[in-house]
């Protein structure tokens, strides 16, 4: 192992290979604390040359490959397995590619380093008068690379797509070390099978992305913030299809209950935003024209009928004070304990139906626990965040048993922050033996020795499903 950290040190410069093992298992466990794995080093290539040359030292080395971006996710992906049969395990962190080039007005297109934060590239975007699709509450961590792997969603999928939509061309590093991809944002040429799209939602698992061509959209800035009281999710759902078919902007359209409304409030200091107490909330935002005169988002929204108790916010703080319900909930969910986190994605038509059972569910798989049931989410897409706190974070009993009720529903066991380590033994329940098996076929042509996030998405072809204990 001394001879690998030392070829990295090598090529990427002493200062950027990480060994000190207390340094290094800060990279080695996420975001939620639930998951963790042990590293041999973390390095941080500076170009997609070095990051080629990385993986060829990993590979003579037969040493495993985890690219990391922002490490934000909640279902250990981006870190090490935490056994690795003596193999050195190497965390390929991309933070330093962050390149980001201008932004090319003709085809509304920028290319952008896989380390480039959200926050970073929508700023980029915004000082061209254009914005990126993708927005998501991690936006000051989550990078470009990052939420290519897993195809990340965010609040604005309602009105551009997830992450999948917006992706032109990626340049990647294959296990073998070569470098592949198209960086001219060429939409209409037709040569064979699109890397990108493969790429998009692989978590790391087929090739190491570092760079992106990115399509942006015109700015269109939020007119109107609205808030309404919902009976629950199904009246939030059917509201938001009112909503969209009133009001042709809509931009964001979110759904948090009441336990997480109580939450926030409690955590953040914030007011009661409406008269009453509802057992569901949406949130939407509106665009305008950015001209000052939206007088027409007024007149859609009043013929969308709304519920009586909705709250209406046109002026920047306003619009600002109803989003910090939503904001900042996942702060407020964190400081009552190690929440489990599970991202399902349910068709509209059944969210009802989910969540009303759902209660009963997590009940009957906490055992011995009182548990604390949050959910909230993207309504708009049926991508729905259920937080549980109570449950031991090691048992995943109550994680296993919210996906396979997502699944019975027709929906996905895992959404926006992909399947990862935590999932893997429930990719199954929505996925066909017959895709998996095509899933196996491309993972083993691309990366032969399995070198490249082993573990995640992907479980063992002798693995048996174990949903009580965390997979490791």
């Amino acid at each position: 192992m001394r001879n690998l950290i030392a070829d990295l040190r090598a090529i990427t410069g002493p200062g950027h290979v990480l060994a000190e093992p207390d340094v290094v298992a800060g990279y080695a466990t996420d975001w939620t604390r639930r998951y963790s794995g042990i590293a041999t080093c973390v390095v941080a290539p500076g170009s997609t040359a070095e990051v080629s040359n990385v993986v060829r030292a990993c590979a003579a080395a037969d040493a495993l490959i985890v690219p990391q971006g922002g490490n934000t996710g909640l279902v250990g992906g981006s870190i090490p397995p935490a056994s690795s049969d003596g193999r050195a395990a190497v965390i390929l962190s991309t933070r330093r590619l962050t390149g980001l080039e201008p932004v090319d007005r003709a085809s509304g297109q920028v290319t952008a380093g896989a380390g480039v934060t959200i926050t970073r590239l929508a700023a980029h975007a915004a000082s061209a008068e254009l914005q990126y699709g993708v927005d998501l509450a991690s936006r000051d961590s989550a990078t470009v690379g990052g939420t290519i792997a897993t195809n990340a969603g965010g609040i604005h999928a309602i009105r551009y797509g997830a992450t999948r939509s917006q992706v032109a061309g990626v340049r990647a590093v294959l296990a073998d070390g070569s470098i592949v991809g198209n960086m001219s944002g060429l939409t209409a040429g037709c040569t064979g099978y699109d890397l990108a799209q493969l790429l998009t939602g692989s978590e790391g698992t087929l090739a190491v992305i570092t760079g992106a061509r990115l399509l942006l959209h015109p700015a269109e800035p939020a007119a109107a913030v609205l808030l309404c009281g919902t009976a629950g999710i199904a009246e939030a759902a059917e509201l938001t299809g009112l909503i969209r078919t009133a009001i042709p902007g809509l931009l964001a359209a979110e759904y948090l209950d009441a336990a997480g409304l109580a939450l926030v409030r409690e955590a953040a200091g914030l007011s009661a935003p409406l008269a009453a107490d509802y057992q569901g909330y949406l949130l939407a935002e509106i665009a305008g024209t950015g001209d000052g005169n939206d007088d027409h988002v007024l007149e859609q929204i009043a013929r969308a009928g709304l519920p009586p108790d909705t709250v209406l916010a046109q002026d920047a703080r306003g619009m600002a004070a109803l989003w910090a319900y939503r904001d900042r909930l996942t702060e407020a969910i964190a400081t009552a304990g190690i929440p489990h986190k599970i991202d399902v994605a349910v068709p509209a038509g059944e969210l009802g139906a989910f969540c009303a059972e759902l209660g009963d569910v997590v009940r009957e798989s906490s055992p011995g626990s009182y548990p604390r049931l949050i959910v909230f989410g993207h309504v708009g897409v049926g991508n729905l965040h259920v937080n549980v706190l109570g449950p031991d974070p090691d048992n995943t009993q109550v994680d296993a048993a919210v996906a396979r009720l997502a699944a019975a529903h027709g929906g996905s066991v895992a959404a926006e922050h992909g399947v990862g380590r935590a999932k893997t033994g429930w990719l199954g329940w929505t996925r066909s033996p017959a895709e998996i098996s095509a899933m196996r076929a491309i993972k083993a042509a691309l990366d032969p020795a399995g070198l490249l996030n082993p573990g995640v998405l992907l479980p063992p072809e002798t693995a048996t499903e174990s949903p009580d204990r965390a997979p490791t």
